[in-house]
């Protein structure tokens, strides 16, 4: 059975925005809030000295990852996926789902989903029992169930059988988690159908977890589709439970998701942006590999308190980046994940306030939507899509 993750709700503005305290067995956390992905056990090129100063509150793992390397038998004999990584921080593993059903050859069947490992293609089975015995192996403050992710684009008739999938599945997640200190979040599915939504929302919470995600989105579906499901979906969710928005992280879709109520989100867009050079200010985003930045002497933003904003240039980024120092990554992504803790504190702060409108209207100016196509399919997508 779960244990209890009482959520505390501070406020709420008029549009539905919450701000709210989360207790989980290391701490109680701020909501709302964003996560950071370690998909391998590790925020990719920091330090986890440096997380404390980033003023992180939950991580990421994967167990899709680190069940086949290096394996959740010895990340438990290590003592856990804490002492392995070396955090002090709660962690939040995911169940798999998501990364099993983008591979593109997979056999769904009731009891689980057969597949090959994308990295040397070994057989692996993967179903409700075997992801909560892997979770817990593992020792992450938050499992998540084991669900079907459905993509874009999937059809009415399939979409109904998924979800009555989903609910069996995680039913069996349920009985098969065991540990008493590790919360146990469901996970709301149902497509792109307002009432195949509100029918899996209901089906979830009469199980009873300690908190409820939302599945299926940031699956291609753009700003729009995504801000539909979720007016579908939270009018059906539980207030008095902490609510998670899965692998949604671009600051307008952050803004969007709170004001309809969400209070967690994680995605890679942060460490994943990073390494490429582009860099997310408080006045809107910038790519420091352009020639613009080659002899700017500002920080990155003006306004931030990172390490990398408090003690390097714009023009000695640009130069990192330019020679191919692995440096430019690390302090580029101190500086993004910094960024987003910033925004989401910034945004509690607002719906304290009263002012969270205000804010709202802010990034839409600074963060507009993608107008750019997006693709119908999910599925299929690279190796490098997958993880951090």
């Amino acid at each position: 059975m779960p244990c209890a993750a009482p959520f505390h709700l501070d406020r709420q503005d008029a549009s539905g925005a919450r701000a709210g305290r989360l207790r989980l067995r290391r701490q109680e956390v701020l909501t709302p809030m964003f996560m950071p992905v370690g998909t391998q056990g590790a925020i990719r090129t920091v330090p986890p000295i440096l997380l404390k100063d980033l003023k992180t509150q939950v991580l990421l793992a994967n167990t899709y990852h680190l069940s086949q390397r290096p394996g959740e038998q010895i990340v438990k004999k290590a003592g856990g996926l804490h002492r392995f990584m070396a955090v002090e921080n709660p962690l939040l593993n995911d169940s798999g789902g998501f990364q099993v059903f983008s591979l593109e050859k997979k056999e769904v069947t009731e009891e689980g989903v057969n597949f090959r490992y994308e990295v040397d293609g070994q057989a692996t089975f993967l179903s409700p029992e075997r992801s909560m015995q892997i979770q817990q192996d593992l020792g992450a403050d938050v499992a998540m169930v084991f669900d079907e992710c459905l993509p874009f684009g999937a059809d009415r008739a399939y979409a109904e059988r998924s979800v009555e999938r989903t609910f069996r599945w995680e039913r069996r997640s349920l009985e098969a988690h065991t540990r008493t200190d590790q919360s146990l979040f469901g996970i709301v599915q149902g497509g792109f159908w307002a009432d195949l939504r509100q029918r899996s929302a209901e089906q979830i919470q009469s199980l009873g977890f300690d908190g409820y995600a939302i599945g299926g989105l940031s699956v291609g579906e753009g700003h729009f589709n995504m801000c539909q499901v979720l007016d579908w979906t939270l009018p059906h969710m539980s207030k008095g439970h902490a609510r998670y928005l899965m692998g949604v992280g671009r600051p307008l879709d952050l803004v969007e998701g709170v004001a309809r109520g969400v209070d967690m989100f994680d995605c890679v867009l942060p460490t994943r942006h990073a390494r490429s050079g582009a860099l997310y200010t408080m006045a809107g985003r910038i790519r420091l590999t352009d020639a613009r930045y080659r002899k700017d002497m500002y920080p990155i933003d003006t306004s931030c308190d990172c390490y990398t904003c408090k003690n390097f240039s714009r023009a000695y980024l640009n130069h990192l980046f330019r020679v191919g120092e692995v440096l430019s990554a690390t302090l580029s992504t101190l500086h993004n994940i910094r960024f987003f803790m910033r925004f989401m504190e910034q945004m509690r702060a607002s719906i304290l306030e009263g002012t969270f409108e205000a804010f709202r209207a802010r990034v839409h100016e600074l963060y507009p939507e993608d107008t750019s196509p997006k693709p119908v399919a999910s599925y299929g997508r690279k190796k490098e899509e997958l993880g951090d």
